[in-house]
Formats: structure tokens, sequence, C-alpha cells
């Protein structure tokens, strides 16, 4: 198929797709000169099942337009819905790993304590709209200020915590949950994750959903010993990788669209405009500047 791309995403796990690291298995276009996902328009077809003017999510690159098979796409799209760039978002794999990790993996009850990292980026901020709607108690850590007030203001979060500002996170984490976890949603590890470890209760569910406090997994980080934590507070830690799932995107992308459309979740967007704007929005990512999905606008 030839597709035209009408936007392309920004994503943190970006700079391991590129190294070929963590084994997630992604099929590449056959032109793709950046490992990365795109929403595109199918403008010519040689392959079944596929038409000219549909719209398809998959591997297409950091590109205006790919060559790609029918194994690069992860999801047809219904452009009548959502604004198109919502598949990059609400639709994309940020919703949809909130959507299947927390309640897939996280197995939420109503009155659920749930403590999550990231909790204002691509990710967290749907886990904290999802806890809530599950009758949860959500909060979330978050490196700014500016940051934990729209987390309040718009992602379901009760309480936030500016781990910047605090001295002593695992302090911290026990004023804003008194009485413990019983889910954490992790998207970094690192201090804030053996911090948040001992705040479980018993039998809590920790969800491993992304590293990002470690830059560099070569030599090995070093920290606090979980087993003993593990262990005596019966906890199940699992990891999840969104490639996984492939076959349950369609129906999740159906689930978040209706809670969309009720007015239940919002999805928060900074779209950048061009080609030449990406390697900025990478940038903006890592350094924690941008505000809502960072996505790229091949349409101006």
């Amino acid at each position: 198929m030839l597709v035209r791309n009408h936007y392309l995403s920004v994503d943190p796990a970006q700079r391991g797709w590129a190294n070929d690291e963590g084994n997630y298995s992604a099929p590449v276009a056959l032109n793709t000169p950046m490992r990365a996902l795109a929403v595109g328009e199918v403008i010519e077809s040689r392959a079944p099942g596929f038409q000219e003017g549909e719209f398809i999510y998959g591997w297409f690159g950091w590109q205006s337009y790919c060559a790609a098979t029918p194994d690069a796409v992860l999801r047809r799209v219904d452009p009548s819905t959502l604004p198109l760039s919502a598949n990059l978002s609400l639709l994309g794999i940020n919703g949809l790993t909130a959507y299947l990790a927390f309640n897939g993996l996280g197995n939420p009850r109503p009155g659920d304590h749930v403590l999550v990292s990231t909790a204002a980026g691509s990710v967290g901020s749907f886990v904290g709209q999802l806890a809530q709607i599950a009758g949860c108690r959500p909060v979330g850590l978050t490196g700014s200020r500016e940051k934990a007030e729209i987390a309040r203001a718009r992602y379901g979060y009760e309480e936030m915590i500016d781990y910047r500002q605090e001295p002593d996170v695992a302090l911290a984490i026990k004023r804003a949950c008194p009485q413990g976890n019983d889910i954490f949603f992790d998207n970094t590890g690192g201090i804030i994750a053996d911090a948040a470890i001992r705040s479980m209760r018993l039998n809590g569910r920790v969800i491993q959903c992304g590293t990002a406090a470690n830059a560099s997994w070569s030599p090995t980080p070093t920290g606090p010993r979980q087993e003993r934590e593990i262990l005596t507070r019966r906890l199940r830690w699992s990891g999840f990788i969104i490639f996984d799932h492939i076959a349950e995107f369609p129906a999740a992308a159906a689930d978040l669209t209706q809670l969309a459309a009720r007015k239940e979740i919002v999805f928060d967007e900074e779209i950048l405009i061009g080609l030449d704007q990406a390697p900025l929005a990478l940038a903006r990512l890592y350094q924690g500047a941008n505000r809502g999905k960072l996505i790229v606008s091949l349409l101006g």
C-alpha cells in the first residue's frame, strides 16, 4: 500500500524502538526512516482487504508517504467518530495502554486506592480518569506544579505529588496515601518505584508499564531489594507491553470512543505542524515540556 501520513506520533518508547531494544516485535514499513507510529490514508493499494481512501494506524514512520505491507497496520481507523489525531492519543497506544493495562492487570474494584507515576503524561492522564470511572481513589506523581494542577483539574486525580519539590518521596507518598495503595501503575521505575512499593497494601497489584527514570540499562541500575516487600505484601507485579495485545485494540478503542462521546474522558494534544518539527517534538517530550500528547501534523 502507498500510505499518505496525516499525523505522526511522538512516543517516549521511541528511543527503545530506534535501537531495537526491548523485544517489541514491531513490524516496520518498507521505507521507514524512523520507527514510529502514524495515522495515514491509503492512496493506492495492492494489498487484499485494504482500499483507497481508507484510514489506518500503524508503523508508517516519520515521513510524508510510505510503502507499507498489511503487517505494519495496527488498527483500521474510523474518521467519523473523533478527530483523526485522537487515534494517536486516546485511541493510540497511550490510551490503549492505559485501558488494557489498568483493567487487565490492575483488576480495579470500587474503593481501591491507586498510585500512578507520570500522572500527567500521555498514559497516566488516562489512567487517572479510568481509575475515577472505576470508583477508585487515584493519586498521581508528576514533575512540576503546573502539571500537578492540570492532573487534578482534568485527569481525575484526588491528590498530586510534585516529586521534584519533595526531599523525601516516600514520605510524600505516605502523606498523600495514608491508607496505602491497592494498585501502583508505574511508568518510571527508579526511586519513585522504590518508594511506592512500600506503600502497597496486602494483595496489591503493580503494573510495570515503563522505566523512564533509567535512560540506560548498561550497566544495570541498582537500588533497594524488593523481594521481601513482594513476599510479605503478597504483591502481584506484572509487566505490560502494548504490542502483546494488538488483537484487543478494536474492542478497547470502541469502549474509549464511547467514553469520549459521553464526555466521561478527556484527551489533551499538543500538535506541531510540519515534518521538520518531529525532532523538536521528541526533544520536548524527553524534557517534559509538552502539554498533552505530542503529535506532528503533516496537513499544514
